[in-house]
């Protein structure tokens, strides 16, 4: 993906995000425009979750040998429903893309490539709130969420029928990206 995005647009951060994850486009680009003078930087929720060393249960990873004792934990990388990283990033993804392992989870993956790289991991609770009520208290307190899902989905669950409910609760405003400035 970012080999990809970064052969066919410049731009100062490239984004995944899933398609079942509400986002408020004028408060991501002003997390994003708050990091813009950093070089290697990489935006999400970081979290250290545990290696799963059972075959069938979801989000299995085969080679579990490789992080050390069972009940052992990834290192820090970000939530693979929304991150961000700088374009420097996504240029040494995009050069190094033949030799960069990959594990069964695209966010280990993308996490365990910046390990041993000077790399700033920024820990942003803006992209990982909840469904409502979660996002919806935030907003009302003035504090929008840029991304919004239900943990245990990793998604909306449900999205195709309670997108418009999470935007209609949680959106940041009809003119939040028209008025926005980065």
């Amino acid at each position: 993906y970012f080999a990809t995005a970064v052969s066919l647009w410049d731009a100062d951060f490239y984004v995944k995000v899933d398609d079942d994850v509400h986002v408020n486009i004028a408060t991501l680009g002003q997390i994003l425009s708050n990091h813009a003078l950093k070089p290697r930087v990489y935006i999400g929720c970081m979290k250290s979750g545990p290696v799963l060393t059972e075959k069938g249960v979801r989000y299995y990873e085969p080679e579990h040998w490789k992080f050390g004792e069972p009940g052992n934990k990834y290192f820090r990388h970000a939530t693979g429903q929304l991150y961000a990283i700088s374009k420097d990033l996504a240029t040494y993804i995009s050069i190094n893309r033949h030799v960069l392992h990959k594990y069964i989870n695209e966010d280990v993956s993308l996490g365990s490539w910046f390990i041993g790289l000077d790399v700033e991991h920024i820990d942003d609770r803006r992209l990982c709130c909840g469904t409502p009520p979660d996002c919806e208290w935030k907003a009302q307190a003035g504090n929008t969420c840029a991304a919004s899902f239900d943990w245990r989905c990793s998604g909306i669950c449900n999205s195709e029928g309670r997108i418009w409910e999470v935007h209609n609760k949680c959106a940041e405003g009809e003119k939040a990206l028209w008025n926005a400035t980065f």
